[in-house]
């Protein structure tokens, strides 16, 4: 068994509101020095060994996962 594992993120310039109100939830419970706060999404897919495994998560990707407009994904085997 494989174990890929996706990180889904804004691309630079794309508003993140949850990152946002995120920061401002976190400063009014008293953080202080925080500078910025981005969300990302993380998948953890559990395929069977065999083929091109990250030909296959890069086709999820590409098809479901991420939306190539405003966000960039990697993809790491583990």
């Amino acid at each position: 068994m494989v174990v890929a594992e996706v990180r889904v993120e804004l691309k630079k310039g794309v508003a993140d509101p949850e990152g946002k109100n995120t920061l401002k939830a976190l400063e009014l419970l008293g953080f202080q020095g925080l500078k910025d706060v981005k969300t990302v999404k993380v998948f953890d897919i559990y395929l069977e060994d065999g083929g091109d495994v990250e030909k296959k998560v890069d086709e999820m990707c590409r098809r479901l996962l991420a939306n190539p407009v405003i966000h960039n994904y990697s993809i790491k085997i583990k």
